[in-house]
């Protein structure tokens, strides 16, 4: 089996060499930054501790990686970093759409649904919210998503499945609330 060219890199800065770490990083940047924010509700500033973090953490134990996904595997350490942050400031659901709404720019919004969609994705439970970043914006497969959050692949489809319910309820609502 053929390794990837992340996968290769890995293993080079496995060894020590830190300018192959830095390509991972800056190749894999933008895409963990993106899973953070949704994780965080919009939370720009939390997105890019996190990310730091996690990286950080990634290059601590780079010796740990092994074969998949690199990318997949930052997930996983991401998405540990968000659940420990959660913890610490117990963060609460939003409710008020408003307040989400103020979370979430114009300019990465760029029409009602996308913005009705990021609304109703911060009504998730975390879990939810995960599995269904991994696996429709981020083009993972369930088992690529199993893995990197770290659960059995039945419960990754339920938390899919509930999701994806979840938002069709809260999209239906917000819908019938415009028309009227």
């Amino acid at each position: 089996m053929r390794m990837s060219d992340s996968e290769v890199l890995a293993r080079e800065a496995a060894t020590g060499d830190t300018a192959a770490f830095g390509v991972l990083v800056r190749r894999h940047q933008s895409r963990l930054r993106g899973f953070l924010l949704r994780m965080t509700r919009g939370n720009y500033a939390l997105a890019d501790d996190l990310a730091q973090e996690t990286f950080l953490e990634a290059f601590r134990k780079i010796r740990q990686f092994g074969q998949g996904s690199f990318f997949g595997w930052l997930c996983a350490i991401g998405y540990s970093r968000y659940l420990m942050e959660a913890r610490k400031r117990k963060l609460e659901p939003l409710n008020d759409t408003d307040e989400i709404a103020a979370n979430i720019p114009e300019a990465e919004t760029a029409s009602a649904a996308k913005l009705d969609l990021e609304k109703a994705m911060t009504q998730l439970v975390p879990a939810q919210r995960a599995a269904l970043t991994l696996c429709f914006a981020l083009g993972f497969s369930n088992e690529e998503a199993a893995a990197a959050l770290d659960m059995p692949l039945g419960t990754l489809k339920s938390h899919v499945n509930r999701g994806r319910k979840r938002l069709a309820v809260l999209l239906d609502a917000w819908r019938n609330m415009a028309v009227s």
